[in-house]
């Protein structure tokens, strides 16, 4: 496969020295996801042109619909950039600031909640215990945000003192996404749509429940075992929206990319904020790190039947977004690979 938009690249965009890619080096490392089998959507961009677009693989192999950039995978974890971004917006408006106590907004919790502030519930220090260990062994019907409250309310005490360690959280991110219900008066999903998706275009991205009417363009999750292709699209956290709910593509995943160099969606001081390191350093929604001598901002999701990674390198303006419908293997090592083929090879 030799894709157009590379062609395009190397003949339209030479003068920005666009990398160059070799695209039978990328056709290789997703080997496993083309065909019939479960697969992948591949963009990279490099300063705000998409210099690659591959897409493996079946999106529904029960109808035999091939992946495309506007299939939409469940991002899992990536979903986090997501509800953080909202709070963010919230802190823009004044609603509440990092130093904000949970028990504000939140009064029904119990003491321990005085001591935890939405910076730390953002940058994954707030010592919250783990829902998914408070889950009954016996749960039937999926998680919802609500439920991840409830489960918590049980609780007299974190980890440790908040603000003290690093502990990633996805009960902490599910209660931001109902602090963005309580203090915008909309559920977090139409929260997403009227003030991220609608105003970039991303018309096909969403927060979905199980129970909510399905959608177009759906990508469904797989678990492959021993060659055996099984259906793995939900599990009994799937439905829990502010820590992993959004769907979205590459498509509309370009567009996200984008509006991060800018100030559309968020002031400048605050989308500064969202990437800046505290302890482990993680932002908000964000990891940032060095790779191989550059600063790289990102995350991966994993869930029942997805993986995914996106990757940005902001000083060099080149992003790597790689979505994918099968629980295993991660793919952060493929995003690794294909920066390496075209920026340090």
């Amino acid at each position: 496969m030799y894709n157009a938009t590379i062609i395009l690249c190397l003949v339209s965009f030479t003068l920005n020295s666009c990398p160059m890619g070799n695209p039978d080096k990328i056709d290789a490392l997703f080997s496993a996801y083309s065909d019939d089998n479960p697969g992948a959507s591949v963009m990279v961009i490099h300063k705000g042109k998409v210099i690659l677009n591959n897409n493996y693989g079946l999106a529904n192999i029960a109808q035999h619909i091939p992946v495309t950039e506007m299939s939409n995978f469940r991002l899992a974890s990536i979903t986090k950039q997501f509800t953080a971004m909202a709070i963010l917006q919230l802190m823009d408006e004044k609603l509440l600031d990092f130093n904000t106590k949970m028990i504000e907004i939140f009064p029904e919790f119990p003491d321990y909640a005085n001591a935890i502030d939405y910076g730390q519930l953002l940058h994954h220090t707030s010592g919250l215990v783990d829902y998914e260990e408070l889950m009954a062994d016996t749960l039937s019907v999926p998680l919802l945000d609500a439920d991840v409250l409830h489960l918590l309310l049980t609780q007299d005490s974190t980890y440790f003192e908040p603000g003290s360690n690093y502990s990633y959280s996805n009960g902490g991110y599910a209660i931001l996404a109902l602090t963005v219900e309580r203090l915008a008066g909309l559920s977090f999903p139409e929260y997403l749509e009227k003030h991220i998706f609608i105003p970039l275009g991303m018309h096909a991205s969403l927060a979905y429940k199980r129970a909510d009417p399905d959608f177009s363009n759906r990508a469904f999750g797989y678990y492959v075992n021993q060659g055996d292709v099984l259906l793995s699209d939900q599990s009994m956290t799937s439905s829990v929206l502010g820590d992993g709910g959004v769907y979205s593509s590459t498509s509309d995943m370009y567009k996200w990319d984008q509006a991060l160099y800018g100030t559309s969606l968020l002031s400048q001081a605050l989308m500064d904020s969202a990437f800046t390191p505290w302890k482990e350093d993680y932002g908000c929604g964000w990891r940032i790190e060095d790779y191989r001598g550059l600063k790289r901002i990102s995350h991966t999701g994993s869930t029942s039947g997805f993986r995914n990674v996106f990757q940005r390198f902001p000083e060099q303006e080149f992003s790597v977004i790689i979505l994918t419908n099968r629980r295993d293997p991660g793919v952060q090592y493929l995003a690794e690979a294909i920066t390496d083929i075209y920026l340090l090879d």
